[in-house]
């Protein structure tokens, strides 16, 4: 039998997942960590899909993290309905 490389499988949230994270966070924001975010979900993720849903929260600019840590809910629906109004905004 042929040796093959080992296939790491990365762990893709489901959009319930996701949106779970992002209302706890959005809950609890400026107030605790990613860990003690991660403790207060209403029902258990595994650590890496955790990761990786911050990772895509981060990226589409809805979270971010201070100097210590602590996650924020940034995401302002109102700020970017009135963007979108403006024609040099695409969003």
């Amino acid at each position: 039998m042929e040796k093959t490389s080992i296939n790491f499988i990365t762990r893709s949230p489901t959009l319930d997942t996701v949106l779970m994270i992002e209302r706890t966070i959005e809950k609890y924001s400026g107030e605790f960590n990613r860990t003690e975010i991660w403790k207060k979900l209403p029902r258990k993720v595994m650590w890496q899909t955790y990761l990786i849903t911050l990772d895509y929260l981060q990226s589409i600019n809805k979270i971010a993290f201070d100097s210590r840590g602590i996650l924020g809910y940034i995401w302002n629906p109102k700020l970017a309905k009135m963007l979108s109004k403006r024609k040099e905004i695409k969003i």
